[in-house]
């Protein structure tokens, strides 16, 4: 567990076990969120931990929750992988709306049949909803960097406010919201690709738009100072103007590297 992570747990209040072996033995709910690479190698530690010996211990079930931003295909593998082991009840489920501060919406599907009776479609629900929200926030780093590095990033601005406020305005407050968050939308924008591909029958369209858009947040995570910013203590990208900037030196620190 990183340092970050258990200083948010002890400023939750939640009280912290030693071992994936006590968690499943003392929990009786299980809600596994987690960047999206991580979800089924979270899923393996829960199956690892229940030996046979801590089976026969465990007489009620053990709830384990999903709420990760993967596609319908990656929770349906994570559900066939926990099948097996006695005792643990699997259900499907998406988070969507911001978090600490506000309340986020839950979706179930599977075991509780809150939206649907089958693994995936809560999973899917959370997919389409995040194209629409964090795919936009990759397309306006795009344009507000590119209008940056033209040097009319002011004028997008001002013609946003006249003509698309409601646009600009969600732009500008993703954009400004995005840095911490840039390392786990890689991998959730290829589980929406997915998605789109495998559950939404766009196998016949080429997905370049989502890899792009994961490509877009690597560049964020790897590249830029915007990689290293953490929610609770911001430096850079608290403006707008500032993530263009800092994705901007990001381009050319990467062009350096390469010629």
């Amino acid at each position: 567990m990183g340092e970050a992570t258990r200083e948010r747990a002890l400023s939750a209040d939640l009280s912290l076990v030693r071992t994936d072996a006590d968690l499943t033995r003392q929990a009786d709910y299980i809600l596994s969120i987690v960047p999206p690479r991580d979800a089924l190698a979270t899923a393996q530690r829960i199956v690892s931990a229940f030996t046979p010996e801590r089976s026969r211990d465990k007489t009620s079930p053990l709830y384990y929750l999903d709420l990760n931003a993967i596609s319908p295909s990656s929770a349906r593998s994570i559900a066939s992988l926990l099948a097996p082991v006695q005792h643990v009840r699997f259900l499907d489920g998406g988070i969507i709306g911001p978090a600490p501060k506000l309340k986020p919406h839950t979706r179930n599907s599977g075991q509780g049949l809150h939206i649907a009776p089958t693994i995936g479609p809560a999973s899917g629900l959370k997919m389409c909803f995040a194209s629409l929200t964090k795919g936009f926030t990759a397309l306006a780093i795009q344009s507000f960097t590119t209008a940056h590095r033209l040097g009319v990033l002011g004028e997008l601005k001002s013609q946003l406010k006249v003509h698309s406020p409601k646009s600009g305005e969600l732009a500008e407050r993703s954009l400004v919201g995005m840095p911490p968050k840039a390392y786990r939308w890689v991998r959730e924008m290829e589980e929406i690709g997915n998605t789109f591909r495998e559950d939404g029958g766009f196998d016949m369209v080429d997905d370049e738009m989502l890899k792009g858009a994961a490509e877009v947040y690597a560049l964020i995570a790897d590249e830029t100072d915007l990689g290293l910013e953490k929610t609770k203590k911001r430096v850079r990208g608290t403006t707008a103007e500032d993530v263009a900037r800092c994705t901007s030196e990001g381009i050319k620190r990467r062009k350096e590297k390469t010629e």
